[in-house]
């Protein structure tokens, strides 16, 4: 069996999609789009969707992270891939209506999550073109800044579901 190289694209049975960034005699480490960075032994049940065949020593970090950010893009449909908390894998949210007469909906939760990773994301976009604008004065931009303010702040009861602290919505802080 030939080791797959660094920046080969895969995908795990359980852990999905993701890059290989480092390769040992026994180990891939797997850069995943869900799960962030994992060890799996290299004889693992895994689909090569693009073999990267040449000498690992070959491929420097900066090679490796391009590739990396050119995948993420590719297979992501938010601007960064944000991974939810691990303690909400698998799990689901149900939501009841105070009308014993009508029934609950339930949805996996990391479909709500993705939903709430996709506002955030089209807010921050928001955010850009606002900044960036030529039609605005600068004292509309803070007005509308503010606004944005306001709906992270809004929005910050949802951090709960992100692994990492970086990606939490931050309002207006407190004095």
């Amino acid at each position: 069996m030939k080791l797959l190289g660094i920046g080969s694209r895969i995908e795990h049975s359980e852990l999905g999609k993701g890059v290989v960034t480092n390769v040992s005699s026994t180990q891939y480490w797997v850069t995943f789009i869900e799960g962030g960075l994992e060890t799996i032994a290299i004889d693992s049940d895994i689909e090569v969707i693009e073999a990267v065949e040449d000498e690992v020593d070959t491929v420097s970090f900066s090679d490796v992270e391009m590739s990396l950010i050119s995948i993420l893009r590719r297979w992501s449909d938010t601007s960064n891939a944000t991974a939810i908390a691990s303690k909400w894998k698998g799990g689901s949210l149900i939501m009841s209506p105070g009308d014993p007469g009508l029934s609950d909906k339930e949805i996996p939760i990391t479909t709500f999550f993705h939903k709430i990773v996709m506002v955030r994301d089209r807010i921050r976009v928001m955010e850009q073109k606002i900044n960036a604008s030529k039609n605005l004065n600068d004292q509309e931009k803070v007005e509308l800044q503010q606004y944005i303010t306001r709906i992270y702040g809004s929005l910050t009861t949802f951090n709960v579901l992100f692994q990492n602290k970086s990606d939490y919505f931050i309002g207006e802080k407190t004095k």
